[in-house]
């Protein structure tokens, strides 16, 4: 209820019908006064949402610390008492990638890399290369007697690379430099001879292959840089990922839907059950990018001892979630739950995977 001044006059605004106490008993529209001060449009829409007579902060609480509880209840028909589930999601999105915005975990600045290492800042590589492993193998080899710990000590640095090795490291990693011209795709260095190859031995899956090729010798031609390429296609996955959440939604439902009693269960019901897992876990995701976030910034041992155990209990209780939720919703036996809910994990983390490389294609097309 907002805590707007209720106007001297009666009559409602919107419909013109007598109003005897704060809502017209005909539109519903609340008898306020119109005119507020502009701060008044910020706290209106928190007020809006979180309902501060305990609608949002009761509907947070049985998401996080009860699982499948806002399903069965709104599937019993009580749906008055919480935050419906679609806005809840849309909210629940909207914070989670806003934070995301707001405070990203990964500088994206790739262009000048080399040059933010001062005198006394080496890079990853410079540190690789002035380690001599060369020189360290011939001295442990020089020992009269080598110990166990010797040999093992030449097998790790028989793995590190050599000087050379490291030199085509930057080279490859070097995000200021362009795409080198030797540089092909598939075995062709141009569009022409690409589009003449693949013209004479066409494939099922020239609709992917080809519109990629394009991309790539066009960026090429360009002379696009690494870092820029880098910049855009994390920019624009980022961009695309609230919607390719949104539409993975029906899919998760679907998959509920094939190991259920179809008599039973409605698609609907899945539906409900599947806006209310993502919220549980775009929210949680967000607290884990907090807590890798702090860690980031603070050098105290102590205190990221304990957030890095508060990750992984966090991450634990992500993972155990979904199985108390759906034992609870589908009331289905223990073991059998547990089943279900392990095939049902390992077929979404499948076709989320197929769906996270489809958004890095279609990003990947989508850079100008």
């Amino acid at each position: 209820m907002s805590h707007g001044k209720l106007r001297e006059d009666k009559t409602c605004l919107n419909c013109g019908h007598q109003v005897e106490e704060r809502f017209c008993p005909h539109c519903g529209q609340e008898n306020i006064e119109s005119r507020h001060p502009f701060y008044y449009l910020f706290t209106h829409f928190v007020e809006d949402f979180t309902h501060y007579d305990g609608q949002f902060w009761g509907t947070l609480k049985n998401l996080m610390f009860k699982p499948g509880a806002l399903t069965n209840t709104y599937l019993e028909g009580k749906r008055q008492k919480f935050v419906p589930p679609v806005k809840l999601y849309i909210f629940v999105s909207f914070i989670t990638f806003f934070v995301f915005a707001l405070f990203p975990l990964v500088n994206l600045n790739f262009d000048g890399a080399k040059e933010q290492h001062g005198p006394d800042k080496a890079s990853v590589f410079d540190k690789m290369r002035a380690l001599n492993t060369n020189k360290i193998v011939d001295s442990i080899k020089a020992k009269p007697i080598m110990t166990r710990e010797d040999s093992t000590t030449i097998k790790s640095l028989n793995v590190l690379p050599d000087s050379a090795k490291v030199d085509d490291l930057e080279e490859a990693f070097d995000m200021s430099n362009k795409i080198d011209e030797d540089v092909q795709y598939g075995g062709y260095k141009t569009r022409k001879s690409y589009d003449s190859a693949a013209a004479k031995n066409p494939s099922a899956f020239d609709f992917i292959q080809i519109p990629i090729a394009h991309k790539f010798f066009e960026l090429k031609e360009k002379g696009v840089t690494k870092g820029e390429i880098a910049k855009n296609l994390t920019a624009t996955s980022f961009h695309n990922l609230p919607k390719a959440l949104f539409i993975y939604l029906p899919l998760f439902a679907f998959f509920l839907w094939i190991f259920h009693n179809k008599k039973r269960w409605w698609y609907f019901d899945h539906g409900i059950f599947t806006l209310h897992y993502f919220s549980f876990l775009l929210l949680n995701i967000l607290f884990v990018f907090l807590i890798v976030k702090l860690t980031s910034l603070t050098d105290i041992g102590a205190i990221n001892a304990i957030l890095y155990l508060i990750l992984s209990v966090l991450l634990i209780y992500i993972i155990a979630y979904f199985f108390v939720a759906h034992r609870r919703v589908y009331h289905t036996h223990g073991i059998v739950s547990f089943f279900i809910g392990g095939i049902l994990l390992a077929l979404n983390l499948f076709a989320f995977m197929i769906l996270v490389v489809g958004l890095a294609l279609v990003s990947f097309l989508m850079i100008h």
